[in-house]
């Protein structure tokens, strides 16, 4: 099985918005999942800036699939449903 990528966005929007919360990821997934998943940031994710008005920071990307709104548990669903458990 390929191993899960999740990229936390550590833009100013993102960061403001919540994303600080996320780094708990960084303790928290490394303990769950081991080497199935690779964790890294990513300076922007550019996904706040399609549509500002209406926008859902911080986001977080697991695999292709966007994250929303992202919070630990959050995340950490959709790690589970990528890995099947």
């Amino acid at each position: 099985m390929a191993k899960v990528e999740v990229k936390v966005c550590l833009g100013t929007t993102c960061f403001v918005m919540g994303g600080s919360n996320l780094q708990e990821l960084n303790d928290i997934i490394p303990q769950k999942y081991g080497d199935k998943v690779e964790l890294s940031a990513a300076n922007c994710l550019g996904l706040c800036s399609i549509n500002w008005e209406y926008s859902k920071a911080p986001y977080v990307k697991v695999n292709e699939e966007v994250v929303s709104e992202a919070t630990v548990e959050k995340v950490l669903e959709e790690i589970d449903k990528q890995l099947g458990n």
